[in-house]
């Protein structure tokens, strides 16, 4: 009995303390947080960027004392963008190094393999690298999103470009799987709110070298946009080729095409096509002050030009130390979520849309904004649209 009396006295003197404590991945001094990227398979690049600006955000918060006087511990682990690793992946995570939530975690196959482990854990699944609507709908208490879907960014912007160039015939060629039907169903559903339809639609097999047939395609039916539901390496493909027959409509992209590689790559053939886009290629030698200050910073960090999944990862750190400064020094799972619900998370100085969530809203902004390639870069050339 008086075991069980010191005990409770014990749990209502240090009542914070105690209910903490409770809380996988927190401790009084420390918050652990892990992230799931690829670091060897397709898309590696991308992968390590993203882990390099989550990275550096938590060292600078850390260097400031951490956040209500807990450090943050990164945890990485690596999927290969492979669900099954994934899988794996999650599993130490979640059992062996006892996180507190993931952040980040990259690729939308990935992110689904891994999702049910999470809610069973009651693990926040919280911004991650997937432009996917599977990401925040249907509805999950435990599932936060921060990037515009691809199928928003076609439904808005195609509309938006055939009725500024007064385009007739809109096209598009798409990669085979789920990534191409967002952009199919968006650009679908984009052109019959201005009662307009495909004049001709495409498709190729993911890991496609050759363009010369669906771009033949195109020009045969006289398209004067394409619509790229394409990635790095097959938007050169398809350009190349189409300046090289002497077709040159608009071409228009979403973030699934905005990276530097694509004119570091294809060269001047890349000249004039536009893609939709969020936060800005982080170039070192131009943009505002700070932007130029915090890319010399990450590559004296990290021996490299930061890139813009850097600038995606370093602002997703930046919103998650916000709302967990938010949530008080008695940080759960739940006072995190009613944190982010609450808060409202403004553009920052790579130009991020301004965020807010709520308990029946789960993605931040579906809002983008056109860039085009000028002069081997990419410059925005629109504010934002689409709704918050």
């Amino acid at each position: 009995m008086q075991w069980k009396t010191v005990g409770t006295a014990a749990v209502v003197m240090f009542g914070v303390g105690f209910s903490a404590a409770q809380t996988q991945g927190v401790t009084q001094n420390e918050i652990v947080i892990g992230t799931i990227q690829d670091l060897s398979g397709p898309i590696a690049g991308l992968g390590k960027a993203s882990r390099n600006g989550m990275q550096m955000r938590f060292d600078e918060q850390n260097e400031k004392g951490g956040v209500r006087g807990r450090k943050i511990k990164f945890v990485v682990e690596d999927n290969g963008y492979d669900p099954k690793k994934a899988v794996l992946a999650a599993h130490k995570l979640l059992d062996q190094e006892k996180i507190f939530l993931m952040l980040g975690h990259i690729g939308t196959a990935p992110n689904e393999a891994v999702l049910p482990l999470l809610f069973e854990k009651n693990i926040i699944n919280l911004f991650p690298f997937s432009p996917a609507r599977q990401m925040f709908d249907p509805v999950h208490r435990l599932k936060f999103a921060s990037l515009t879907p691809y199928y928003d960014q076609a439904r808005q912007a195609v509309p938006m470009i055939v009725k500024q160039k007064a385009l007739k015939k809109p096209c598009i060629i798409y990669q085979d799987d789920d990534y191409g039907d967002e952009h199919l169903k968006g650009t679908e559903d984009g052109l019959k709110t201005i009662n307009m339809q495909l004049a001709e639609k495409t498709s190729y097999k993911r890991g496609a070298t050759d363009f010369s047939s669906q771009v033949a395609r195109m020009n045969r039916a006289g398209c004067d946009l394409v619509v790229l539901g394409t990635l790095i390496r097959e938007t050169v493909g398809t350009v190349t080729e189409s300046r090289r027959s002497n077709f040159n409509p608009v071409f228009l992209g979403t973030t699934g095409i905005y990276f530097d590689l694509i004119h570091k790559l294809g060269g001047p053939a890349m000249e004039g096509i536009i893609a939709t886009h969020t936060v800005t290629v982080p170039y070192g030698d131009s943009g505002s002050d700070q932007v130029r200050a915090w890319a010399a910073r990450y590559k004296a960090k990290f021996g490299e030009d930061a890139a813009v999944h850097s600038v995606y990862g370093y602002s997703n750190a930046d919103m998650l130390i916000t709302a967990l400064d938010k949530a008080g020094s008695n940080l759960t799972t739940e006072s995190l979520i009613g944190a982010i619900e609450q808060a409202k998370f403004p553009s920052d100085a790579f130009g991020s849309p301004e965020m807010t969530f709520s308990a029946t809203k789960r993605l931040g902004s579906s809002r983008a904004r056109f860039a085009e390639i000028r002069n081997g870069r990419w410059v925005t050339t629109s504010g934002y649209f689409g709704d918050n």
